[in-house]
């Protein structure tokens, strides 16, 4: 199951403002005092606005500045063209600005990136194309036939002095390059042809406005690079994108690198990475090359949380564990379930309700799991989400049942003597069902963005390993680590209370002629491992040097823990075997319907006699066997139920 583990926290690096700005800009002889409206005529042509703009300088720049300079760029704009002049005076501009720091040009970083594709849209040139380089931006249009387009790509060479390569082929050792399909335009609609005229290219040396405050594990270890065609959304390309960007800085090989787009409408409209449609074609030492299926900004995000990537031979090991074990618990799930369902006799006390709550919550939590990287390949943001989405709920619903078998325990072993809940079960399926609920759709409410397409290592051939689970890590820590680790923590103090009980009942005198052997303590401690879901835990251990064989451990035992809930509580209990043979065998096999037995209910215990014996239930699902000639005087003989129920045979400890 994908992010087993908590992942530990990387905070950004604090931005500082260059003293280079102060010297890449000229001297201006006004004081800063001189208001900027006067020093910019508000009423002179854009072109005398904007030389001025590409001249104007402080050792300081304060938000209000920042705010007139945009201002001044977006009224330019609001023209149907512009001259190059214009725009080599914006692109100046823009170029400047992004040397300023982070917290100045946050809140208007979105505006930033519209202005400079508003410049690419708008450029009025005669040329077939046109381009513009600055210290931190560069910028290219061409003009393309939207009816015979061929492959074209966009480079950029020299990171301290942009150098643009506009052909069908990018150079070698490029900073940044964008290399667009033929196919680009095939499922272009007929009445989108004509605007689909020409192709904008930017390359930001400076990705100031292109930082995600929600990323607190990954850092963009690239410049940024974009393309456009026209004004038009172009998405589930026929051929995709690819992208090659130079990592800014070295990355360790155990690290892992993600692809991601600027999206826009991340972070309530503010902008924020995403990695839907994009994937890590190559890795090389000093770049990265990506596949994307749709245009817009791209860069190379460096996982800092995951300094534990399992090579890929792992990967796929680990893989084929998870799916044959998922497969295994599904089918023996529904046969537990099938059979819980169809005999009644079986089904009539609490812990079976509650078991059948809990099969039906796992079998459906792996049935999601298997068809989640099926779905992933279809790359559907939607369909993503929703199976996201079901994938959480299920997963919590799971711990939630695990709990309440716990919780259900502690009533029947602690809880002071005939506790009586109404409508119990009812309870508890409002609480098993209802709460996950509740938390999967405030995370909904919040932002479906919280859930998505990711990638979680790498197979031997290089083909990423695609899921679709929660994205924002919070989310994660608190809806999945924090929720389960509540859920654990009652599980183990359970699990613990019943090992203080069973060693109790060993040192008593026992009831019958017949004791408790080792290996009969052993299977009802390993059931109520599973049932309990202990083996969870071992995500807990998986780090450092021991990360591997834990995650081996945690792989094979979860994903079997419908198989061993089958074993534990069907193949090893008599009742259900007796089910079995009555109804589904024949010949010698098959069991006579009344058999000697005679089942009756007192006191909302269930008793069985069984040639003079009577038989009761415990936790583990054995019976426990009065013999009469024992007991021949009748004399009262002390046992001690726990129960929270009027019907059924329940949970309880015997004492002499």
């Amino acid at each position: 199951f994908p992010e087993a583990l908590p992942l530990p926290s990387n905070p950004a690096p604090s931005l500082h403002f260059p003293p280079s700005l102060c010297c890449s800009l000229s001297p201006h002889p006004h004081s800063p005092s001189v208001s900027w409206g006067r020093r910019l005529g508000f009423r002179r042509s854009a072109r005398n606005i904007l030389d001025n703009l590409s001249n104007i300088t402080h050792t300081t720049i304060n938000p209000s500045e920042v705010e007139s300079i945009i201002s001044q760029m977006e009224s330019a704009l609001s023209a149907q063209k512009i001259e190059p002049k214009v725009a080599r005076a914006m692109v100046n501009t823009i170029s400047n600005l992004l040397n300023a720091p982070f917290s100045l040009l946050s809140p208007m970083s979105k505006r930033i990136i519209n202005i400079v594709d508003a410049i690419g849209l708008k450029l009025n040139f005669s040329t077939e194309s046109i381009n513009f380089t600055s210290p931190a931006l560069a910028l290219a249009v061409t003009k393309v036939n939207s009816s015979n387009f061929s492959k074209i790509s966009f480079a950029v060479q020299d990171s301290s002095d942009l150098q643009i390569a506009l052909g069908t082929q990018a150079p070698i050792n490029s900073v940044g390059a964008i290399a667009l399909p033929s196919s680009l335009l095939t499922n272009l609609p007929s009445e989108d042809m004509p605007l689909a005229s020409r192709i904008i290219f930017n390359f930001f040396e400076k990705t100031t406005p292109f930082q995600d405050s929600s990323l607190e594990n990954l850092s963009l270890i690239s410049n940024v690079i974009s393309s456009s065609v026209a004004n038009l959304t172009l998405s589930d390309l026929k051929a995709n994108v690819t992208v090659t960007l130079q990592n800014t800085m070295p990355t360790q090989d155990n690290l892992k690198v993600r692809c991601a787009f600027w999206d826009l409408n991340k972070n309530g409209d503010k902008g924020g990475w995403s990695y839907e449609g994009c994937m890590v074609k190559e890795r090389r030492a000093n770049e990265t090359v990506c596949t994307c299926n749709h245009l817009t900004s791209f860069g190379v995000l460096l996982d800092l949380s995951r300094d534990t990537t399992l090579p890929p031979i792992q990967t796929l090991i680990l893989t084929f564990i998870t799916y044959i074990g998922c497969g295994l618990s599904a089918i023996f799930l529904s046969v537990t379930l099938v059979t819980y369902i169809a005999f009644e006799k079986i089904r009539r006390d609490y812990p079976s309700k509650i078991l059948i709550q809990l099969c039906a919550a796992l079998l459906l939590l792996n049935l999601v799991f298997l068809l989640d990287s099926w779905i992933a390949l279809y790359n559907i943001r939607g369909l993503c989400i929703t199976v996201a989405v079901f994938l959480h709920y299920f997963l919590l619903v799971s711990f939630t049942w695990m709990g309440l078998e716990a919780f259900h325990m502690y009533l029947a072993l602690v809880k002071v003597f005939n506790t009586y809940v109404r409508k119990y079960i009812l309870k508890f399926c409002i609480v098993g069902w209802g709460v996950p609920l509740l938390v999967v759709g405030i995370v909904l409410a919040i932002t479906p963005n919280n859930y998505g397409l990711g990638s979680y290592g790498k197979f031997p051939n290089g083909s990423p390993d695609e899921f679709c689970w929660i994205n924002n890590n919070i989310v994660f820590y608190i809806t999945v680590v924090g929720y389960f680790c509540m859920i654990f923590l009652l599980n183990v103090g359970m699990f613990i209370v019943v090992l203080i009980q069973l060693c109790r009942i060993k040192k008593k005198k026992q009831l019958g002629t017949q004791r408790k052997t080792s290996i009969q303590d052993l299977r009802s401690v390993a059931g109520l491992t599973f049932l309990l879901g202990i083996t969870w835990g071992f995500a807990f251990f998986a780090w450092g040097p021991v990360n591997l064989i834990f995650m081996y451990l945690f792989a094979i035992f979860n994903t079997l823990q419908g198989f061993f809930i089958f074993i534990f509580y069907c193949v090893a209990k008599e009742n259900v075997r007796k089910q079995w043979r009555r109804y589904l065998c024949c010949g010698k096999f098959r069991l006579a319907e009344n058999s000697g037995n005679v089942s009756s209910e007192k006191n909302g215990v269930s008793f069985i006699v069984q040639n003079g014996d009577v038989c009761l239930h415990d936790f583990s699902g054995k019976q426990l066997v009065f013999h009469e000639k024992d007991d021949a005087d009748h004399k009262k003989t002390r046992v001690s139920l726990r129960r929270t129920s009027k019907r059924g045979s329940l949970h309880f400890i015997k004492q002499m």
